[in-house]
């Protein structure tokens, strides 16, 4: 059963913001099944070099992630919108279980269904080691929590 998600297409600069900082809320929460229901039951999904489809395997994956990626702390950036499409740049910063820091940055790509969930993802991201010092961010952004 899919419950749906709002705002919905077509975005306006005001809804395309507003679905991108309840999607970096959901994903800060490490939580696979709660950041899942956002997708319809098929969604299709390219993360780096991985393709899923569906909530179930999005669920696997994000759980797989998060077990490897420590301290996940997320920051999406609205970059553009149209329709019934979304486009954002990101960053995050996380640990692996050696204690090595790293950021991933990059793009994502959305496309929604008219019920405001996501029905397409295409993920492109980089990874770079950095020393804990250097980190920039340390969880959700203070207004979301």
């Amino acid at each position: 059963m899919s419950a749906a998600r709002p705002p919905f297409p077509p975005f306006t600069a005001e809804s395309a913001a507003a679905k991108v900082q309840a999607a970096e809320d959901a994903w800060n929460s490490r939580d696979p099944e709660r950041v899942a229901l956002a997708y319809t039951e098929d969604s299709a999904w390219r993360n780096r070099d991985e393709f899923l489809t569906g909530r179930a395997e999005i669920s696997a994956f994000l759980t797989r992630k998060w077990a490897k990626e420590q301290q996940y702390a997320l920051r999406k950036e609205l970059w553009a919108y149209t329709g019934n499409r979304i486009s954002v740049r990101f960053e995050y910063e996380w640990h692996d279980k050696s204690g090595q820091w790293w950021r991933s940055y990059g793009n994502e790509q959305w496309e929604f269904a008219a019920d405001g969930l996501m029905r397409r993802r295409e993920a492109s991201i980089n990874d770079r080691p950095i020393d804990e010092a250097d980190r920039t961010i340390f969880g959700p952004r203070a207004e979301s929590r």
